[in-house]
């Protein structure tokens, strides 16, 4: 048998580029998520999803369940997330130049969204090792560096837990101008909120 289907790609705000697959066909609509993040109000927004003014019939969604357990009942939204890092970053780096912080990053991708507002709002760019990644990203490349003389570090090691317990960042530093660093680690991670119980 021969069918044609229309495949749609929708963005999935995962990380740069991600997409969900929205297939429609004579057996009706799938969608398929993949690893998506999609804050509430976002999805009245793609035009694609709908015919005219209703979400299309989705017959049947496979969905990415990372976080489909009670005990990520509550997940904060990106931007309460965002605001308790600004905070803690702007009180720690306006201390003296010596305070730096860590932003504990496990993938290489999906942190742009952090990167950027932390840089605007505060003026500081952040260190990562590469530029490469960023490239066919130019919005970004404004907001970090390779310069590791900054107060906000994204670095990678392959062994990062073990460089910070030594007070040490990633990329080696450990004062600046004879002056020993004073780091801080944030991990931003959904994971930990399934961790804890507050």
């Amino acid at each position: 048998q021969k069918e044609d289907i229309e495949v749609t790609l929708l963005p999935a705000g995962h990380c740069p580029g991600s997409v969900m697959f929205l297939f429609e066909g004579q057996n009706g609509t799938v969608l398929y998520t993949g690893d998506f993040r999609l804050a509430k109000g976002e999805a009245a927004r793609m035009e694609l999803l709908h015919s005219g003014t209703r979400v299309k019939d989705i017959r049947s969604v496979y969905l990415d369940t990372t976080f489909c357990d009670p005990k990520f009942y509550h997940i904060p939204s990106r931007e309460e997330c965002l605001n308790g890092i600004l905070e803690l970053v702007r009180s720690w780096t306006s201390l003296t130049r010596h305070h730096v912080v860590w932003l504990n990053c496990k993938a290489a991708y999906g942190y742009e969204y952090l990167f950027i507002n932390l840089s605007e709002e505060l003026g500081i760019k952040v260190h990562v090792n590469k530029l490469d990644m960023f490239r066919n990203m130019p919005e970004i490349l404004y907001h970090v560096t390779t310069d590791r003389h900054t107060q906000i570090h994204a670095c990678r090691h392959p062994r990062d837990d073990e460089c910070f317990r030594g007070n040490r960042l990633p990329c080696g530093m450990t004062c600046q101008n004879g002056t020993p660093l004073h780091i801080i680690s944030i991990k931003p991670s959904t994971m930990w909120f399934g961790e804890r119980i507050k």
